[in-house]
């Protein structure tokens, strides 16, 4: 089963528990000993969905949903997907496991709905709405509902948006969204984020970052998440001098995900060679 803590975790909150003696302990660290503070107040136990994850994005004007590239994160902090649950450690989209098939299924069976209840309930959405989804031998189900662009699947879905966003969004407000169409550039992206060193746990921050320029080099793109700027005078032996921002200024770490590094390519191969290389 799954043992969520029904508040804001930060993307953490969730303990997939293997058997009853691991959900009591997740009930414990959650409940008793507040592992997650205020959000485990109270507690959702799921069903364990088996099956490959995938995000979808659809961007609604709270009548027509038109899908985003399905999208493909990864959770836990370690190579291979071992490790705790974390925020997300990387992306990649096109993600082959919800082909257009599967895409147009979740649209009329999961988001349509959603976005046509929100509607009659009084209470309609405009924007991006995202849809986790397991993709299982019965097909999509819900996993999570945000209203938002997800993170880090939007640094590997938007590089590939061919279509202004801008025109997009206001098609929203408008709510006349059914006469625009998305293009997409051909090929693959795939982000991988830096963190520091211990998160989801504990961590340093006021590291000195560098490297930023060479990565815009090699033509990758380059997002900014847990950073901030500092006098360099404060760094003892002036590392990242050199690293843009206003002068005088060096970015350092301020969070647990610090920086998400995003490739392009023709293939999915050619994207995480050129993310890695960054």
């Amino acid at each position: 089963m799954v043992v969520k803590a029904d508040g804001l975790a930060a993307g953490k909150g969730v303990v997939v528990a293997e058997g009853l003696a691991c959900a009591e302990n997740a009930l414990q660290e959650i409940m008793l000993h507040k592992r997650f503070g205020q959000a485990g107040e109270r507690v959702v136990i799921e069903e364990f969905l088996h099956g490959e994850e995938a995000s979808l994005l659809a961007l609604t004007d709270g009548y027509t949903v038109l899908p985003m590239l399905p999208a493909q994160d990864h959770k836990r902090v370690g190579d291979g997907d071992i490790g705790p649950n974390t925020g997300g450690m990387g992306a990649y989209a096109p993600a082959p496991v919800l082909d257009e098939a599967g895409v147009a299924r979740a649209v009329e069976e999961i988001l349509q709905p959603a976005v046509a209840g929100l509607a009659q309930e009084g209470s309609p959405f405009r924007g991006c709405l995202y849809a986790g989804l397991m993709i299982t031998a019965e097909g999509p189900k819900v996993v999570e509902f945000n209203a938002r662009f997800g993170d880090p699947e939007t640094q590997a879905i938007l590089p590939l948006l061919d279509t202004d966003l801008a025109d997009l969004l206001e098609a929203c407000v408008r709510g006349d969204l059914a006469g625009a169409q998305l293009r997409w550039r051909p090929g693959a992206a795939l982000t991988v984020v830096l963190a520091a060193a211990g998160y989801p746990g504990p961590h340093e921050t006021g590291r000195p970052i560098t490297g930023l320029d060479d990565a815009a080099a090699c033509g990758a793109l380059v997002f900014h998440a847990g950073t901030r700027l500092v006098p360099a005078g404060r760094i003892a032996d002036g590392s990242g001098e050199d690293e843009g921002g206003p002068e005088g200024y060096i970015p350092v770490t301020a969070g647990g995900r610090v920086l998400s590094v995003t490739g392009i390519g023709s293939t999915l191969q050619a994207a995480r060679d050129l993310a890695y290389e960054a």
